[in-house]
């Protein structure tokens, strides 16, 4: 068991099937020792647990709990790709949209869920540079998406 899976196994966390692309992309782009994630959705079994707008039909701590759910999925198809979470170096940047109602304006607030979970995982490794990003609409009626930006060795 390699050190990142025990540190997950601690947090009571599992990972989530590394899921195939519903679209003409791939999931993760490695170049230069940099993996560039593609945006993560929370589908849960073919659904978006909390479909809607945060703010209106969808809580803050809804949407940060599914900005958790994103962090756990982009893990596991960066661990597809790279063969263990062990190889990354550092998250250097993560971008977060947030599906949100006319006049919400705390983004951060939900996407500090996902910088958190980053940050218990990796420690240091895990502190990253950072978007948080108000949008009108986003695929699926989901209320966030979210990708990532990670040094791999």
């Amino acid at each position: 068991m390699s050190l990142i899976e025990r540190r997950l196994e601690e947090l009571g966390l599992e990972l989530p099937e590394a899921a195939a692309p519903l679209y003409h992309y791939v999931p993760v782009m490695i170049h230069q020792g940099v993996a560039y994630v593609s945006g993560q959705v929370p589908r849960i079994n073919g659904g978006i647990p909390y479909p809607g707008k945060v703010g209106e039909g969808v809580t803050v701590e809804q949407a940060r709990e599914l900005a958790e759910f994103c962090v756990l999925k982009g893990l596991s198809n960066l661990k597809a790709a790279i063969g263990s979470l062990d190889q990354l170096e550092q998250v250097l940047k993560v971008t977060g949209y947030v599906q949100t109602a006319p006049g919400f304006n705390q983004p951060s607030k939900v996407l500090d869920a996902a910088s958190e979970l980053l940050e218990k995982i990796f420690g240091e490794k895990g502190r990253h540079a950072r978007t948080a990003i108000g949008a009108a609409e986003l695929p699926d009626n989901t209320p966030v998406e979210i990708d990532f930006i990670i040094a791999v060795k």
